[in-house]
């Protein structure tokens, strides 16, 4: 494996502030805009993902032009494309948290927030008034 060269130097994260309530389930936001989604996605974010834990699922969700969020509001385009991340132990949906949140994925910075299991289970992936800002 190769070294850590791209960690050094910078400054460790303080105290990471976690959105949502840990679970095995991560949403990953600005990952790619809409109408980016494609066939690969799900395998890249899988195999990126897996080196924190074994993956169990990935999903890729992406709403429509004009969807509205919770208020009614129409949705920034970052916030379209939803991509759900399932894990099979919490402690690998929080290690990849702090490794993804704030990351560089394809020139967009990807947002993290974790997500509750039983809304992914039953596929409950539009946005909620109760999901992190």
């Amino acid at each position: 494996g190769g070294g850590d060269a791209a960690r050094g130097g910078g400054e460790k994260k303080g105290a990471v502030t976690f959105r949502g309530r840990p679970s095995r389930v991560l949403l990953l936001k600005n990952v790619v805009a809409p109408g980016e989604v494609d066939a690969e996605l799900r395998g890249e974010v899988g195999s990126e993902c897996s080196k924190y834990g074994e993956v169990v699922d990935v999903l890729v969700h992406e709403l429509a032009a004009g969807a509205t969020g919770a208020g009614g509001a129409p949705l920034a385009e970052e916030q379209r494309v939803r991509v759900f991340v399932k894990f099979s132990k919490p402690g690998a949906a929080m290690k990849a948290y702090i490794g993804l949140d704030g990351r560089y994925f394809g020139g967009r910075h990807i947002w993290v927030c974790f997500f509750k299991e039983a809304d992914f289970d039953g596929r409950s992936l539009d946005p909620s008034p109760s999901e992190p800002k």
